[in-house]
């Protein structure tokens, strides 16, 4: 190779490289992928918060426990519940309002679970309170031949607009709006549903159902955010919250709803 040429070669190398450096590529020549339950700074901007960090469990508890119950542990950086006797729904420390979550879940092959809010500890379950985004492996699970009980509706009331789970084994992105009595369920990028607590729409459908015999059920303004405990495995991430009025959003001690 004459000099000339091996000029000309290093000056392409150079230009290639200061031009990778130019649109934010890495080292390895790839965009960087965010690390899992971190916040970046425009997030933060935004207002929102971590509810886990991927390492404490220090957020959550047992629903009227003061601790964290056996069979939710911390896994390659996920709250997983791993299939324990006890059935124990897992809540936040603190009771919010109006808030948007943000999560990721994935499920095990023919699971079920579920994503609760407004939950209160008046009764014998989060379910008897807290109305529910539905957990599940659609394909596989028997609730999955229903839509309404399928994974992304409010559990045996309102059904999505579509299926678009991913496969088992991958994670799915939630997105959950409560402003006042309106919700919106997202899920992969996806709006599935709205609805208004306390409306015609809900208290017939309510009246219709099974919850028909909860007095407490989607009743309360405030209150925990449960993760269900159905006995199967599931896995969620990436656990981050933003509170849209923040006048009775605080701590609450178990029992204090």
């Amino acid at each position: 190779m004459s000099f000339a040429t091996a000029i000309r070669l290093l000056t392409v190398m150079l230009l290639t490289v200061c031009f990778a450096s130019a649109v934010g590529a890495d080292p390895g020549g790839s965009e960087r992928e965010p690390s899992p339950n971190t916040i970046t700074e425009l997030e933060q901007a935004d207002g929102w918060e971590l509810l886990f960090d991927g390492e404490l469990l220090d957020k959550w508890r047992g629903y009227k426990m003061d601790d964290v119950p056996e069979g939710w542990v911390i896994q390659d950086k996920c709250i997983t519940r791993i299939g324990q006797d006890g059935w124990v729904d897992l809540i936040t420390r603190e009771v919010f309002d109006d808030f948007e979550l943000s999560l990721e879940w994935k499920i095990s092959e023919g699971g079920n679970s579920g994503i609760f809010f407004n939950v209160t500890e008046d009764h014998g379950h989060a379910w008897d309170s807290g109305a529910e985004m539905q957990i599940l492996d659609n394909t596989q699970h028997g609730d999955g031949h229903d839509a309404r009980t399928s994974a992304g509706a409010n559990y045996a009331l309102h059904a999505p607009i579509e299926d678009v789970t991913r496969p088992v084994g991958e994670f799915n992105h939630v997105r959950i709006l409560v402003q006042g009595n309106h919700v919106e369920h997202h899920l992969n990028g996806q709006k599935l549903l709205g609805y208004e607590l306390g409306s015609d729409e809900w208290e017939a459908l309510v009246a219709d159902s099974k919850f028909s015999t909860m007095p407490g059920y989607g009743r309360s303004p405030r209150g925990h955010i449960a993760l269900q405990d159905h006995g199967d495995l599931v896995s969620f991430r990436n656990i981050k919250i933003r509170r849209l009025d923040t006048a009775q959003s605080q701590p609450a001690t178990q029992g204090d709803d």
